[in-house]
Parts: C-alpha cells; structure tokens; sequence
C-alpha cells in the first residue's frame, strides 16, 4: 500500500470508471442516478487527518461517495478528513462524474438525489448547466415554515383523529440564491396530532411529475443506507487502519471495487431471484467451497464434493459468467 501515490489513485478511478462503463453499455441503461452521500470511518490511533465530527460523535474519517440508485454500483468515493462538513467539495467530486456520463453516453437520462448535507448552491447550478435532474432535501427554516403554515392552517382541522397527508409546490428563493426554484412540501399531520410536520424539497423535475411523486422519488434514496452498509459489513471500507491518509484511502479504493465486482456478479450473472444476495451468503455459497485440487497431466483441477450443497446454483452461476461478454 505505501507504493500508491496521487497518480494510482487516478489510476484505480479510472479503472473503476471503465469498468462502470462497460457494464453500463451491457445493461443497456437508460437512466442513471447519482445518490450522494456522506459516511464515517472510526479510528483507533493517530491516523493521519483524522479528526472529531460532532454529528457522529466519534473520531475518524468522512468520506464522500456516491452510488447508482437504480444498479446500486459505487460510481466514486473520496476521504475527507473527519471534521468536514457533509457538502465540502461535492460540486468538485461529483462533477467530473456527470460531465463523463453526459460526453459519453448522452442519450442516458441523469438524475441526482441528496440529502440536506448537500443542499448548496453551487450543486444546483451545476445540475441546471449540465441538464441534470435534481432532487434534493432543504433544511426547514422560518420563511420556509410560515409559507407551509398558510398551506394548511392549523384552525382547519376538521378531524383531529385522522391523519392527513398533503404535497405541494411552492417557489422559493434563499438569499443565497441566484434565481427562485420550485420546492415542494411535504405536510404531514398524524392522527391525534394538531399541527402539521413540513419537509422541503428543491427540485428542477418538470411539471410533468406531480409533487408526491417527486417526494417518492426521492424516499427511494433510502436503499442508498443498505449500499453503505454492505460496502463496510461485506468489504470493510471503514477500515482506516495505516497511519498515512493515502494508505487509508488506497484500501478504500480497493473495497470500491471489491464491492462493483460482487455487485456486477449478483446483478449479471445470478438468477433473478438471488439478486439481492447479499456478499456473506454469496461467499459461504460459491466462493468459500471446499474443494479437492487434482492434477491431471498438465491441468490442475477443482473437485467438489458430490454432496456440496450448492452445487447446483454455483454452475449455475459459473455457466452465466462463462457466457458473458462485455465490450
């Protein structure tokens, strides 16, 4: 690991960036959505740029990455050191992704979800300059709460021991602004309750998508957590267990492309029922498989037990890889 320097890390990008792509023009994918995120990898010792971040409460790193909320492939990851807030240098990180997409697959729809943490400015434009969908969450804030008040005033309740559900579509512009945007709010008033709870949400999706479907499509970034999850439980991308920060972000790398591997052979080669799989059943079914090696004249050959209880569903498997083929 101390042999990586700036210009493997470019390299082990832009091999994950090729390998994207390939898979990309095999699936034949006509939309693509960059899901934004942030993380935290704790430390134990004197890890180089770690530090505490007061929203996780611990010390340690705060990467940045980003995944395909359709395929779940990792697009890009970054570390941060770990007292960075959540939207610090995403217009650099995520931009050199959307202009590849836009350049080399230009007939691909692309479309970008964040949370709160990336509610910036700079982010929107840059969606709006390179024709990318957007929808991201806002912060409440009084002008924010006072325009969502007179949407639904309190005094017409009629029924306290219903609850009530309402989406709707305002313009707003913050001072920090260039121009206004159409945000949506989300107003929900559970039964018992005798105020409504507002969300906001800042969005560019044409007037063709109803106010609650873009709140539903934006809830769906919450299979992003389980993404984040398996990339740690199943590849160990927290790991931040060298002194140099470039070490601990060339592991990171590393598990980034652990993960697209595994995901590309769940996703392209597994049975349609077993796509979800997740890595620790994927490894006790077809990689950690005893076997016995027997050497045949100048071949070597795997044999698996007759009883192995798999066996089915890892030539299965082995057949569907054998047969694909990627450009």
């Amino acid at each position: 690991y101390t042999r990586f320097d700036n210009e493997s890390m470019e390299q082990l990008n832009q091999a994950n960036q090729e390998l994207l792509d390939k898979v990309h023009i095999f699936r034949g994918s006509k939309a693509i959505i960059f899901d934004l995120d942030s993380t935290h990898a704790d430390t134990y010792g004197e890890q180089e740029s770690a530090s505490y971040n007061t929203h996780y409460g611990t010390v340690g790193f705060h990467p940045l990455v980003a995944f395909d909320g359709i395929t779940g492939d990792f697009l890009k990851a970054k570390l941060r050191p770990g007292n960075v807030y959540t939207s610090n240098g995403v217009v650099d990180f995520v931009k050199p992704l959307i202009e590849h997409y836009n350049e080399k697959f230009p007939e691909t729809t692309p479309f970008l979800r964040g949370d709160s943490g990336f509610a910036v400015p700079a982010l929107y434009d840059l969606c709006e300059d390179e024709s990318v969908y957007y929808v991201i969450r806002l912060k409440s804030n009084a002008i924010l709460q006072r325009m969502a008040d007179e949407l639904h005033p309190a005094t017409e309740i009629s029924d306290v021991s219903m609850s009530e559900c309402y989406y709707e579509e305002i313009e707003y512009q913050a001072k920090s602004w260039s121009k206004s945007r159409k945000v949506i709010v989300q107003s929900v008033r559970p039964a018992g309750e005798l105020f409504f709870t507002h969300s906001f949400f800042v969005t560019n999706l044409v007037d063709a998508f109803s106010p609650k479907d873009i709140v539903r499509a934006y809830q769906k970034r919450g299979t992003m957590e389980n993404y984040i999850k398996e990339a740690k439980n199943g590849f160990y991308m927290d790991k931040m267990n060298s002194h140099s920060f470039q070490v601990n972000e060339a592991k990171m790398m590393l598990s980034l492309l652990a993960y697209n591997l595994t995901n590309w052979l769940r996703t392209l080669c597994f049975p349609e029922k077993q796509t979800s799989m997740q890595i620790e059943t994927i490894r006790t079914r077809i990689i950690k498989v005893a076997s016995k090696l027997v050497k045949s004249g100048r071949s070597l050959y795997f044999k698996l037990s007759s009883s192995f209880v798999y066996q089915k569903f890892f030539w299965e498997v082995l057949q569907r890889i054998q047969r694909l083929r990627l450009e």
